[in-house]
């Protein structure tokens, strides 16, 4: 392919098609006369907060109707020169490139069936060669594939990106996820860099299934040995995620607009969102039990019958089997009924059964109507039965399926310990009560903190007198107190920067990235302890608490339930692993518990040595 052999821009390029050279059509008319030209946007890396590329765009003539590169795409397509007019997009950006003699990568796109003619017009081993005579060496280009239509021969794209790896150059796969660029043509291509599509860029740190979606293309990425860029980056909170996340580069507005020059550096807002320390609190996804909660069980392989099995043959079973709870009834795989053994044998003992029923088929005394569950049900199923007002499956058990096939038999006591150690499991990760996130989240954070450097203040709240409050009103009233700190707390901190945790119970754990914590922590205080009193009735409120017993069992009077605040500042690699900030956040709340204000402060170092201080404010002890 003799790229832009000529200089004029009334002539054209010689690997035009004839549709292109004599075509009437605006963009044909566009591309004879050279009308086009690149504009460059970088690409960064987000570690290092430096520009590692640029990606050539295609523009129009400015102020005409095709300006932008979606109108030039259509008009493309609907004069038939679509491969044409990516063939001339390369040739212009690899020339302007080369004229800037600018230095770093260069991104182009071209669709696989344009690469496959590309390749074919400058011949197997021509390629670098080409590309060294517009002034760009080859090992710095990098060719995106987009997929505007399926491929349409998938052994000429292969034969044509070995011809561009021989050539030293470079592949990415454009736009991954959004509907087009395929899990297939990641495989077949294997491309040294994908670039994830927008949509799960964008809001990342607002909307959790976005940040599942990028950890699971991430692990597709180290699979492949594929480098990951993230496209679409508009905001402080989205860059700082991804930075986060280790995705290792990225492009978007925040970080640089398409201009007719390079850039020597990324923008000043997102070179400082790169070098802020402070990590990003990352939307939390409540964590349910999975489907299959089945396959962790003690499945048991029991026997079966059929409707026409006797009931003699029954009974043998039974008494063959001291263990068994009941017998499922199958016709083929399928299970239609289910035998509980203590019911029919207490049938089978009676007088004259054996006699006038042990030859007859068993049916008479099955539960037509068993339960049946699927080995890979989710847990709320499951919730369904124990909640369901036919409670048969306490004695009977229940026949378990695999995609309607019979596998074995299940406990009542089973299903209760399961469903029991899921919801466990669950309110590690959520609480159920608030839907906060529960311990491994929290922990997870705090690692997170500790891992990069950051300084921090993490707060353990708890609540005084909530035990007795809760005894005297009852449970109800108790989770809305609860809840009210939950709310409170959530209000008082900011989204992007604090995270809110519930450990359980009335404990929570805040985690500070904000300058202003301090006060954030004094509003939540007067926040709650006015609120709260609106839980308890006038009678209590105008006595400033309940009589209610102690621990011990003893009446005695206590005041309306309040708020106490225990803090430790945690500076750069003064502690090494969550828990111990778990454990000083602990002692400081005891801390805060006995003082009047309900509000204390332990640096890290005076937490070691249990010796409270208040910032840099006091030499020994303070309490806000």
């Amino acid at each position: 392919m003799e790229l832009i052999a000529r200089e004029r821009h009334d002539a054209a390029p010689d690997f035009l098609s004839p549709a292109a050279r004599h075509g009437c059509g605006p963009l044909a008319q566009l591309m004879r006369e050279g009308g086009l030209h690149c504009v460059f946007q970088p690409l960064a890396d987000l570690r290092e907060g430096t520009i590692y590329a640029h990606e050539a765009l295609i523009r129009g003539p400015a102020g005409s109707p095709l300006h932008r590169p979606d109108a030039l795409l259509e008009s493309a397509r609907q004069e038939g020169l679509l491969q044409d007019f990516e063939l001339l997009c390369v040739a212009l950006a690899l020339r302007q490139w080369g004229c800037l003699g600018a230095a770093g990568r260069l991104f182009l796109n071209i669709s696989a069936d344009s690469l496959v003619r590309a390749v074919a017009l400058c011949g197997q081993d021509q390629l670098g060669s080409k590309v060294r005579g517009l002034g760009v060496m080859a090992r710095m280009l990098v060719l995106e594939i987009t997929e505007h239509d399926r491929v349409s021969d998938m052994p000429a794209l292969r034969s044509a990106l070995r011809a561009v790896h021989a050539s030293g150059a470079r592949l990415a796969l454009d736009d991954f996820g959004d509907g087009h660029s395929s899990l297939r043509l990641w495989s077949e291509v294997k491309p040294d860099f994908v670039k994830i599509d927008k949509y799960f860029v964008r809001d990342i740190a607002g909307h959790p299934e976005k940040l599942q979606m990028l950890q699971a293309i991430k692990g597709i990425a180290e699979v492949f040995g594929t480098t990951l860029v993230a496209e679409g980056i508009e905001t402080d909170d989205d860059l700082r995620a991804l930075r986060d996340l280790e995705i290792p580069y990225g492009q978007g507005y925040l970080l640089g607009y398409p201009a007719a020059a390079p850039y020597p550096a990324i923008e000043a807002a997102a070179q400082r969102t790169l070098s802020d320390r402070r990590v990003a609190v990352l939307p939390h996804q409540a964590q349910t039990a999975r489907p299959g909660i089945l396959r962790n069980l003690l499945v048991v392989h029991a026997p079966t019958v059929t409707p026409a099995t006797h009931n003699d043959e029954v009974a043998r079973l039974f008494q063959d089997h001291a263990d068994l709870h009941a017998l499922a009834v199958l016709e083929g795989t399928r299970p239609v009924a289910l035998i509980n053994r203590q019911q029919f044998m207490n049938h089978y003992a009676t007088l004259y059964f054996r006699e006038v029923h042990g030859r007859k088929p068993c049916g008479t005394i099955a539960n037509h109507a068993p339960r049946v569950v699927e080995l890979d049900c989710d847990v709320d199923q499951l919730v369904g039965i124990l909640t369901s007002q036919d409670q048969r499956y306490l004695s009977d058990g229940f026949i378990v399926t695999d995609n309607g096939r019979y596998v074995g038999l299940g406990t009542g006591d089973q299903l209760v310990r399961g469903v029991t150690e899921a919801r466990i499991e669950a309110a590690r990760h959520a609480n159920p009560l608030t839907f906060l996130p529960g311990n491994i989240p929290i922990s997870l954070h705090m690692q997170r903190l500790l891992d990069s450097g950051a300084e921090f203040v993490a707060c353990y709240a708890d609540l005084n007198h909530f035990k007795p409050f809760n005894d005297y009103y009852g449970y109800w009233r108790g989770d809305q107190m609860i809840r009210l700190l939950a709310r409170l707390a959530a209000s008082r901190c900011d989204a992007q920067r604090d995270f809110v945790g519930h450990v359980g119970g009335d404990d929570f754990m805040l985690l500070f990235q904000s300058g202003d914590w301090l006060q954030r922590c004094r509003g939540l205080l007067a926040d709650f302890n006015r609120e709260s009193r609106e839980l308890f009735d006038a009678e209590a409120r105008h006595a400033g608490g309940i009589w209610a017993e102690d621990r011990h069992g003893v009446k005695r009077f206590f005041g309306c339930t309040t708020l106490s605040i225990g803090a430790v500042r945690i500076g750069p690699g003064q502690i090494q692993h969550a828990e111990e900030v778990a454990n000083l956040a602990a002692l400081a709340k005891h801390e805060a518990k006995l003082s009047p204000g309900g509000l204390v402060c332990l640096p890290a170092y005076a937490a070691q040595a249990s010796r409270p201080l208040w910032g840099d404010e006091a030499p020994a002890r303070a309490q806000a």
